[in-house]
């Protein structure tokens, strides 16, 4: 008689901070996967609402539950601390305790896994805003088509996709790699993400969606708060941690290439929300704004990355510490969604702005 091999375990990593009223969502569908052989982490990171309580009754009632509580760290210790107690897990992956994973997510992606060898899998992502679930199309080009057992040499666009949740680890290739979560920062996603893609000797990039990513409009989410200077600044530290990590990968021999994207397509792709703020903004933010934008793309110009012509305008804008023309971009462009051409769609025409030094349409298409 052949004995069927015992399923391997997932390790599940929650972290939670005053969540109380959309946790059980969140541990419903964990708990609710298809793929049974769980071990889920709550780590309540300090709540001061019912969120360790709740927490506490699920792990009364499902053995796969354990749950941590700690003194607020914020998310990335969180993370730390769940990965600390999943010992024995073959697989790890990560959920926020606001959002959802569809049923069938881990099996598919710990199926891929064990299929290929690869050190980690990724899959797409769904946004819930408004009781819609869309995914948008930038994620739905960086997962089309599937690639299997491909490398960030080959595959150096994946770079931009830098969540957390959306993937399964192998605990081996997590550990042999000294992955860990920045702590303190916001954005901790992107510097241990790149690291991970570039240690990968091979991952996996599949067209399934693997998570239902909920858009909070209540001004609680981290990802609302662009226009705060404390966001800012974390923002340039991870975007410098993760940019070293890339040089370091090329220096070491790796394809040069990845490097390039890297700065001209990965780094530059959420400055735009960045720059959709500059109207509201004060000084002090601006500053730091454009300390980071000559920082990050020393030695170049934003105007030679791939973002749309207005944005690559705003970028050289910012560089230039020219903020009156910058807001007034700015503004056009979250009026009419482009920056304003004449009939012969050659010249910018936006009034009281000095864009002495720069023609705008020269700017790559």
């Amino acid at each position: 008689m052949r004995l069927r091999r015992s399923r391997p375990m997932l390790g599940v990593v929650v972290p939670a901070y005053n969540i109380a009223s959309l946790l059980p969502a969140a541990l419903d569908s964990i708990l609710g996967q298809t793929y049974k052989n769980l071990y889920v982490v709550v780590v309540d990171d300090g709540s001061t609402d019912m969120t360790g309580v709740i927490a506490e009754e699920y792990a009364d009632r499902d053995p796969r539950v354990v749950v941590r509580r700690t003194a607020n760290h914020g998310l990335g210790a969180a993370r730390n601390t769940g990965l600390a107690h999943l010992a024995g897990a073959d697989y790890i992956t990560f959920a926020d305790s606001d959002d959802v994973v569809p049923r069938t997510a881990y099996a598919t992606m710990v199926r891929t896994l064990e299929k290929t060898g690869s050190d980690f899998v990724t899959g797409s992502v769904q946004r819930w805003e408004d009781g819609d679930l869309v995914e948008p199309a930038w994620m739905h080009s960086f997962h089309n088509p599937e690639r299997l057992g491909t490398t960030a040499a080959a595959d150096p666009r994946i770079l931009g996709d830098v969540f957390a949740w959306n993937k399964v680890y192998r605990r081996t290739f997590w550990d042999s790699a000294a992955l860990s979560w920045p702590e303190g920062l916001r954005y901790e996603d992107q510097p241990t993400l790149t690291q991970a893609y570039l240690a990968a000797t091979a991952f996996d990039v599949i067209p399934d969606i693997v998570y239902h990513w909920r858009i909070r409009t209540d001004g609680t989410s981290i990802t609302q708060q662009r226009s705060t200077v404390a966001d800012l600044r974390d923002r340039h530290v991870t975007k410098k941690m993760s940019l070293e990590t890339v040089r370091k990968y090329v220096a070491d021999g790796g394809d040069p290439e990845v490097l390039e994207i890297f700065l001209n397509k990965t780094l530059p792709g959420d400055m735009r929300r960045y720059f959709a703020a500059i109207p509201e903004a004060g000084d002090e933010w601006w500053d730091l704004l454009v300390e980071m934008v000559r920082d990050v793309w020393s030695g170049r110009t934003f105007a030679d990355t791939t973002l749309p012509p207005g944005q690559r305008l705003i970028g050289w804008l910012v560089e230039q510490d020219r903020p009156l023309q910058a807001k007034h971009v700015a503004a056009w462009i979250a009026e009419h969604g482009r920056v304003p051409r004449n009939e012969e769609g050659t010249a910018l025409e936006v009034p009281e702005l000095d864009l002495s030094g720069i023609d705008p349409y020269a700017l790559r298409v």
